[in-house]
């Protein structure tokens, strides 16, 4: 099991230096932006938007922004309009920050109470070593940090600063299928919030609703590996010693974390494999936690950590999925997010994926003053996904040298080079 051990904390470590990497060779030109209330050319298909977005959590929230801010008629579709509780998204890497600033949505995650994370703590047998994002040679516009938060709150502020452009319009609604016709999706068929069944059409439907979309199985054939499970709740009233150091402890079954998500809210959480997870409604889960979890805690911590669970917090299970992005052959669709791509949280690199996603369509989609051609909207998602996979591969620090770099990229590897600082244009 120490191998398991290993494995998170090297990926967690890298993910620090991964995102570094991406500033690094992204920063280099300028995107040209246009404004709300730019014209639009005249539609001829009826539609009421040129795009549909299911689902209004950080992905479709933040898409739904940028395209209006070019100009696009957005219909976000969203299930649920109460601040979510979640425990995942709630860490944001320096990388993350650096795509929302392209955005131009900095500085949603002030006035959240989120708190900026320097780097990691890192426990395993007794000993502590400290890994700090790198700040050398700095070409950030701001210093190198992450932020930690609640991830209900920065969802309800990116809700706001989206709904508040005229030209999107912000609808709870529960969308039950896709409208296809002769392999092109159309728009959605969707129950409002009065409980009327109704539709909407689009040239352009992106399905951006989760882990759990209801979507995804009619687009894509792939499903979604349940690797274990992430077991967490919230110490309330205190606050971590270097509360801008996450703690990762080493521990059995596999890891276990603390970091600061509010100025006095410490999330606790660790992982449990399938087939290993006690019961929480019988008490199994607490006695869990205070008799196996918290003695391999170090002992500076474990006051925080029982905190919650002395305190009767709520205790959330939550499955950790693994899922490969995957094409859809159907024309007019693209999904965004989890829906479309899932890795362990511990990498906490989510956020920052999605939100390079979404500069890249928004790049692709620019150019096109009308969305109505189902063959170039399908031309544009082709040539997302190919650039998406060039983007993380991208990822690795610097390539090390042109002879890895020809092992990791295709025989075209320039032009795709090319074509990724096109679409991000960062």
């Amino acid at each position: 099991m120490d191998m398991a051990f290993t494995h998170v904390c090297v990926c967690t470590l890298l993910a620090f230096v991964l995102t570094w990497t991406l500033f690094y060779d992204t920063n280099r030109g300028k995107k040209a932006t246009k404004s709300a209330d730019a014209v639009v050319e005249e539609r001829k298909d009826g539609a009421a938007a040129d795009v549909i977005i299911v689902g209004a959590g950080v992905g479709g929230s933040a898409l739904a922004y940028a395209l209006a801010k070019d100009g696009r008629r957005v219909h976000i579709i969203e299930r649920d309009m109460r601040e979510p509780e979640r425990m995942m998204g709630e860490f944001m890497q320096p990388g993350g920050r650096f795509m929302l600033s392209k955005l131009d949505l900095q500085d949603f995650l002030e006035g959240i109470d989120a708190q900026k994370a320097t780097g990691m703590a890192v426990y395993k047998d007794g000993k502590e070593a400290v890994a700090s994002f790198p700040v050398d040679n700095n070409k950030f516009p701001y210093d190198p940090s992450a932020r930690s938060f609640h991830n209900g709150r920065f969802v309800q502020r990116l809700r706001q600063k989206a709904s508040s452009l005229p030209n999107v319009r912000l609808e709870e609604g529960t969308v039950r299928s896709l409208i296809e016709e002769k392999g092109v999706i159309k728009g959605v068929t969707y129950k409002n919030s009065a409980g009327e069944e109704t539709t909407a059409f689009a040239p352009l439907t992106v399905v951006c609703d989760g882990c759990y979309s209801n979507l995804r199985r009619s687009l894509n054939d792939n499903n979604a590996e349940v690797l274990s499970y992430q077991v967490g709740y919230i110490s309330r009233n205190c606050q971590l010693e270097e509360p801008e150091k996450l703690k990762l402890i080493m521990s059995k079954p596999s890891f276990t974390m603390l970091y600061q998500i509010g100025s006095t809210d410490v999330r606790c959480v660790f992982e449990l494999f399938p087939n290993n997870v006690p019961s929480i409604s019988n008490g199994e889960m607490v006695n869990f936690v205070k008799n196996t979890i918290a003695p391999q805690v170090p002992s500076k911590l474990r006051e925080i950590f029982l905190k919650g669970i002395d305190e009767g917090a709520h205790i959330k299970v939550m499955p950790t999925k693994k899922m490969s992005a995957t094409l859809s052959d159907k024309k007019g669709v693209i999904v965004l997010g989890d829906a479309f791509n899932m890795r362990h949280p511990a990498i906490a690199s989510g956020m920052m994926v999605l939100l390079s996603d979404i500069l890249i369509l928004r790049r692709l989609l620019q150019p096109l003053s009308n969305l109505g051609d189902a063959q170039k909207i399908s031309e544009v998602i082709k040539s997302f996904y190919d650039i998406r996979k060039l983007a993380t591969k991208m990822l690795v620090p610097h390539l090390k040298a042109e002879g890895v770099s020809q092992m990791l990229f295709p025989v075209n590897a320039a032009a795709y080079r090319k074509s990724y600082m096109a679409a991000t244009a960062l």
